[in-house]
């Protein structure tokens, strides 16, 4: 919680302006509200979490304010298993799973009620809701959530006379209400794999939020097109904000930091100081994703000649991510082992780097010794959702060395980076970075590239760009 100012203008409240604030406010109470869309949905996550853990009492918090400064606070992003088993955002609150006597649970969320107006908390202070705005009241959270809910000012004080079941809490989320639970980090580890594993295959409702984040980003990545002599004449930060505009208006935000490398940047897995220059002759990469006002997140990947015209080695490089791609995104189907996408591009680079002369073959003694990775660097594709590296406290089993199921939805993202100073590469070829990206859902009978919207082949993109690019 921010801390209030040291060196503020009022000394105090005097008691005639302390009751001049309390009088003269209408009654903003909503009747009108319905059960929210997300609410069915969360209540069958519910069930299967209840269904792990009979006769154990299970705290999922959402997390507090982060301060950035003095005073003034980071955005809020709840944690991503509260947001996932109750349906809500709302900060400094709680989902509970009470343990009931025939195996299963109650659920009931703790929330933050709304300030009150007979007493002076509602507008002093940096956290009050005439400051930030109107917080929910405890019965209109029952109405959207459908959920019993309770003040939260209570939660640490129930919890820690709380008695008759064992329980488990998320850790590092909320360090008060960690404080008033008594359990195990091992117990609690477990709590967390499990929220994490519950997330690796979405519902329906999951995965036409991730069409409406995808749909976002594609249209901002056609944004970012038309603007490129606007970049050209400022720098990365002109893509950056050109994509963040498109993420507010359709969006809560962007899932993640944007990458937009140009150039030698490109060779940068993660660059996102995105101050450099934009030069027609160099590439642009373009790692991007809108997160929806429900806060699942897209993240798709472009490489775009600056120019609009690819170079024959600049086409060398991508033609051969694109084709790693390809035999990736193959090998994404119901009953695959999830490293089999991984392996399927890897293998394919790790052939290309042999034929090039950057590293010594054959080809499956590289791949085996992981020779590739100087030039392929990371994975090849992660779980997506409402993380942009989504269910990261998921089993091994489940995960990495688990097999995929229709509703999982993943990227397949390879990548060649050169680096400006590798010396075992030719000069020219110093400095390119390509990687190609998209979001794919497993379906019955194969997947479906979520990300399909936006041109992928070398010669699709450069028409692309011929027709949007400003």
């Amino acid at each position: 919680m921010a801390k209030g100012r040291k060196n503020g203008l009022y000394s105090g409240i005097s008691e005639e302006l302390s009751a001049l604030m309390r009088t003269g406010w209408a009654d903003t109470e909503r009747h009108d509200l319905r059960l929210g869309e997300q609410a069915p949905y969360a209540a069958r996550r519910r069930a299967s979490l209840s269904a792990r853990f009979p006769g154990e009492r299970l705290v999922i918090p959402s997390g507090n304010l982060k301060v950035r400064s003095n005073d003034d606070s980071y955005p809020f992003r709840p944690y991503s298993g509260y947001v996932h088993m109750a349906g809500d955002q709302a900060r400094d609150g709680a989902l509970v799973l009470e343990p009931r006597g025939d195996g299963g649970h109650d659920a009931f969320c703790y929330q933050l009620p709304r300030d009150s107006r007979d007493n002076d908390e509602f507008w002093t202070g940096a956290t009050a809701e005439l400051w930030m705005g109107r917080r929910r009241s405890l019965a209109e959270s029952e109405l959207v959530l459908g959920l019993p809910c309770r003040d939260v000012r209570t939660a640490a004080d129930d919890l820690a006379a709380a008695s008759g079941a064992p329980s488990r809490i998320v850790r590092g989320v909320d360090p008060s209400l960690e404080a008033a639970v008594t359990t195990d980090e091992e117990r609690d580890a477990e709590l967390e794999e499990v929220l994490a594993d519950l997330r690796l295959v979405k519902d329906d409702w999951e995965i036409a939020e991730l069409r409406k984040a995808v749909d976002s980003t594609v249209r901002g990545f056609t944004d970012v097109i038309g603007e490129l002599s606007r970049a050209i004449a400022s720098s990365e930060r002109w893509i950056e904000g050109t994509f963040f505009r498109r993420a507010r208006l359709e969006g809560n935000a962007v899932g993640y930091g944007s990458i937009c490398a140009a150039g030698e940047h490109a060779t940068i897995m993660h660059w996102t100081d995105n101050d450099g220059p934009v030069r027609p002759g160099d590439l642009l990469l373009l790692d991007a994703g809108v997160e929806t006002h429900t806060l699942y997140t897209a993240d798709v990947t472009r490489t775009l000649p600056i120019s609009g015209t690819f170079t024959p080695l600049q086409r060398k490089v991508y033609d051969a991510v694109y084709a790693a791609q390809e035999a990736g995104m193959a090998a994404v189907k119901p009953g695959a082992a999830y490293r089999d996408f991984h392996e399927a591009s890897q293998r394919y680079l790790a052939a290309q780097l042999v034929e090039w002369g950057f590293i010594v073959g054959p080809a499956d003694r590289a791949y085996e010794l992981g020779l590739q990775r100087r030039f392929t660097m990371a994975g090849t594709g992660h779980m997506l959702g409402l993380d942009v590296h989504d269910c990261a406290q998921a089993r091994n089993e489940e995960y990495v060395d688990g097999v995929l199921e229709p509703g999982m939805v993943l990227t397949v993202e390879p990548g060649l980076y050169f680096q400006p100073d590798d010396l075992t590469v030719p000069e020219e070829w110093r400095g390119i970075g390509v990687r190609i990206e998209d979001d794919l859902v497993v379906t019955d009978d194969g997947h479906e590239n979520l990300s399909a919207g936006l041109p992928r082949s070398a010669d699709d993109v450069e028409a692309w760009m011929a027709r949007f690019a400003g």
